[in-house]
């Protein structure tokens, strides 16, 4: 128990620290910004990578000092005059929002000093706290309702609980993937039909494979961002093909086809059932795991706090799953690429709108190794321009 506690008060002292670092950053940035421009796709790289490792540990930090720690004791006892069915709701609500206002400093410097500095936004910083706000409510009430789920299967069947919760995790992807472009997504930017010859001529692509009934969106990521996007969301008939206006604007119309075909790729391969299932194996690994370093001890099946430590068990067991997982999705970028050539017959313009990301997006053109096995969803640029030149 002592060394518990004593790894404990270092997770407490790190998370509050580094917070407290991150806001002494962020207040004087406020009171007296620093205007100077930043450059370099390497710069910003480094910048980004040392950020999202110390954010990372933070987190790891923070919820393993919140789950032993002096405040989740504390919290977890003034729940215990509700009723059983609620006190996950009552224990989650309240610290994710002071979770929320605690972490505010450390994704100000993260999502905004660091784009700011380096000419990637023009986002006013009262526009970016709006949108952390909106988007710190929506995620304490979906963590509130799903502690409550997950709450009263570990008080009804503590010893099967994982079983019962791989089995709810499927159904609860799927819906996930249904509300989040039709409703969350929605809350944050305006998505409007794509219009025009380019409509006509990206339209015509998706037709040649079936899909052509598909939505095909532009938003305006401009919002937020400078950098060029495209995304797939949704399932079933919310399929939706999304284009940013930072692509639709800066890229012509043979580059933002080939990078349509890469995300028509996703849709015919069905790459988000593909990626919901590969989550449901992921999910069902961790729900067991948690359970054999946490699982709820006699007499606390009811006690929300336990929850707490199974989040905490199973934050720390996704670190080892994050090379499997990103291989997973690398693989899945690859094959997009190559669809997309297959598409289009157009390597060349493949290539050209890859070199246009890597100015627009200040990509670098390769990773540290150690970065793309835990961090990166896609494979290099570099190597991504190579396969599509080997192409042409």
């Amino acid at each position: 128990m002592r060394g518990r506690d004593v790894l404990v008060g270092l997770a407490a002292g790190f998370s509050a620290g580094y917070l407290a670092a991150r806001a002494y950053e962020s207040l004087c940035e406020l009171r007296s910004p620093d205007t100077r421009q930043r450059t370099g796709a390497a710069r910003y790289g480094r910048s980004r990578r040392a950020l999202e490792l110390a954010d990372t540990f933070q987190g790891i930090c923070g919820a393993f000092a919140l789950a032993y720690g002096t405040m989740g004791e504390r919290t977890d006892r003034a729940t215990l005059r509700a009723p059983a069915w609620l006190r996950p709701a009552l224990f989650v609500a309240p610290l994710s929002l002071c979770g929320s206002v605690a972490e505010l400093p450390a994704a100000f410097v993260s999502d905004y000093l660091l784009e700011r500095r380096y000419g990637l936004t023009d986002q006013r910083s009262s526009a970016w706290l709006s949108e952390y706000a909106k988007s710190s409510l929506v995620a304490t009430v979906v963590t509130s309702l799903s502690a409550m789920l997950l709450g009263a299967m570990v008080r009804r069947a503590p010893r099967f609980w994982p079983l019962h919760a791989t089995i709810a995790a499927l159904p609860l992807f799927v819906a996930g993937n249904l509300i989040v472009p039709l409703y969350i997504l929605p809350l944050f930017n305006r998505f409007e039909p794509l219009q025009g010859p380019l409509e006509k001529r990206l339209r015509g692509l998706a037709s040649r494979y079936g899909v052509g009934s598909a939505d095909i969106l532009k938003v305006d990521m401009s919002r937020q961002t400078r950098k060029a996007n495209a995304f797939v969301t949704g399932v079933a008939r919310t399929h939706r093909i999304v284009l940013g206006d930072t692509l639709v604007d800066a890229f012509p119309d043979d580059e933002i086809e080939f990078i349509v075909a890469h995300e028509l790729g996703h849709y015919v391969a069905r790459d988000v059932w593909r990626l919901t299932a590969f989550g449901e194996v992921i999910a069902s690994v961790l729900f067991f795991v948690s359970n054999a370093l946490s699982g709820p001890r006699s007499g606390m099946r009811d006690r929300p706090i336990v929850l707490a430590r199974l989040y905490a068990a199973m934050l720390l067991a996704t670190q080892t799953l994050r090379p499997l997982l990103f291989a997973f999705t690398r693989s899945r970028e690859a094959a997009a690429d190559r669809f997309a050539v297959e598409a289009t017959k157009n390597p060349v313009a493949g290539a050209s709108a890859f070199r246009r990301l890597r100015e627009q997006n200040l990509i670098e053109d390769e990773v540290p190794r150690w970065y793309e096995l835990f961090f990166s969803s896609h494979p290099s640029l570099k190597s991504r321009i190579e396969r599509l030149e080997a192409t042409s």
